[in-house]
């Protein structure tokens, strides 16, 4: 079985066409939350206009910090959108 960043990294660009503006923000929120990214983290994706670049942001940023915030990610993902989660074969 793939590691959670392995398996974030194998379904990028899947999670940047896919996830929606609300999801997304959701997903930002939880993440923060628990502390897996920073304030200036979601300030920065906050900041883009673009949900594409947002998304991809948001993937990489997380996938960076190793399993757990990733293994976090993927869980978040799956609460909030589980139609997406099965999508990308994350379930």
């Amino acid at each position: 079985i793939l590691a959670s960043n392995d398996r974030l990294l194998d379904t990028r660009s899947g999670f940047i066409d896919a996830i929606s503006e609300p999801v997304l923000q959701s997903l930002l929120d939880k993440l923060l939350e628990k502390k897996v990214i920073t304030d200036s983290e979601t300030e920065s994706a906050d900041e883009m206009q673009n949900k594409r670049d947002k998304a991809r942001f948001v993937i990489d940023t997380v996938r960076k910090k190793g399993e757990a915030a990733s293994s976090e990610m993927v869980e978040f993902l799956c609460e909030t959108d589980p139609f997406v989660c099965e999508h990308l074969g994350l379930v």
